[in-house]
């Protein structure tokens, strides 16, 4: 059985729920807690460090956990090394997390335009300096990273921001095998996560990126040598690919879950319960799943109106009546294997302007870089 050592906390399997805004909430959590039985690490959603030290209201809400999440799992975002430094102090010392997760892979252009997300690295006296208030800050508390390869082809970044991390007290590195410009689109470089583990033997290395089964995870790791694995789209919509990790790595034979569309209408309707206990509203929390429709039912005989007038209920009986007038008795389609979520790729990463000069000048993000709001 593999485990995996971040400071204090033995995960195992080797698993780790990636941080997806509107997703990892702890409603979700909870149910991929559920089917792992408990074991792996579970990151919350993106928490931006100004929102923190401010104590934005939604934010709060966000950095909450139940008395079953052991360890506790927050991710940061940040660009300003000093409030990096007073977010992770005020987790530290407020007890509010386990472990500090700090975001440099975000791709999208409300970030990178401003240099934040996977578009800050490139600034390697920056990046260090974000580490070693965030570590500093952060105490006894467990610090790792999360970052793609680079900006692009041309500007990679991901072997020199693992030496950075390595010197400034970094407890484990994942890197997603894309760069900012593939966004999600293409095939995940796997043999960029291998030559990272062989850049910095020191710390564990976790692997991200086209892992959507658990036969996936295990030949990530027999193929890169990573100590480690980080899910996000995969399990978008199955909950339950935890239980087949955790299976895997225990060394099951057994074939991955397949559940019939009854067994997924169940867990359909119990996220958008949690959903509804969690914001304190039964509507609020139907809204909120209705993204989650077209991931739980995809490749199952629905059809479009049907799907359609399910992402739109407002209550929970709404929505169980509409599951009743399936056919429950389908099995799990082959249909509903493979790539989901996000697939489309950017041919440019929008950057500050001037942003991709001298990769070493003490560069200053603009304080509007910070999210108004952690989630994402």
């Amino acid at each position: 059985m593999s485990e995996l050592q971040i400071g204090p906390h033995t995960v195992s399997p080797p698993v780790v729920l990636a941080p997806m805004a509107g997703i990892t909430n702890a409603p979700f959590r909870t149910l991929c807690r559920e089917f792992s039985g408990g074991r792996g690490l579970f990151v919350s959603e993106m928490i931006t460090t100004r929102a923190l030290v401010e104590r934005d209201a939604k934010t709060m809400r966000l950095v909450h956990f139940d008395g079953t999440e052991k360890p506790r799992s927050i991710q940061l975002y940040g660009v300003d090394p000093v409030y990096t430094g007073r977010a992770a102090r005020m987790i530290a010392d407020e007890d509010l997390a386990d472990h500090i997760d700090l975001n440099f892979g975000c791709p999208v252009p409300k970030v990178t335009r401003k240099g934040g997300g996977s578009a800050l690295p490139y600034k390697r006296n920056l990046l260090r300096a974000i580490l070693r208030e965030a570590v500093a800050g952060a105490g006894d508390l467990p610090v790792t990273m999360k970052m793609r390869k680079g900006i692009d082809d041309d500007h990679l970044t991901y072997l020199d921001a693992g030496r950075i991390a390595v010197e400034e007290g970094v407890t484990a590195i994942a890197l997603h095998g894309r760069t900012a410009a593939q966004h999600y689109g293409g095939t995940a470089d796997w043999d960029a996560i291998a030559r990272l583990k062989e850049h910095v033997p020191e710390i564990p290395v976790l692997g991200n990126g086209d892992i959507w089964s658990a036969a996936d995870a295990l030949r990530m790791v027999r193929e890169t040598g990573c100590d480690g694995v980080v899910v996000g789209r995969g399990c978008l919509g199955r909950p339950w690919l935890f239980g087949d990790l955790v299976a895997a790595f225990d060394g099951s034979s057994e074939p991955s879950a397949r559940p019939a569309l009854k067994e997924v209408a169940g867990v359909m309707l119990r996220h958008a319960e949690l959903l509804g206990q969690w914001l304190g509203d039964e509507r609020r929390g139907v809204i909120d799943f209705r993204k989650h429709v077209p991931w739980y039912t995809k490749g199952f005989s629905v059809g479009k109106e049907l799907r359609h007038r399910m992402a739109m209920a407002g209550t929970l009986a709404e929505l169980d009546d509409l599951l009743g007038t399936l056919d429950l008795d389908q099995p799990w389609p082959e249909g509903a294997e493979g790539p989901r979520g996000r697939t489309a790729g950017r041919n440019k990463v929008v950057l500050p302007e001037g942003w991709l000069g001298d990769p070493y000048e003490c560069a200053q993000v603009d304080a509007a870089a910070e999210l108004d709001t952690s989630g994402g």
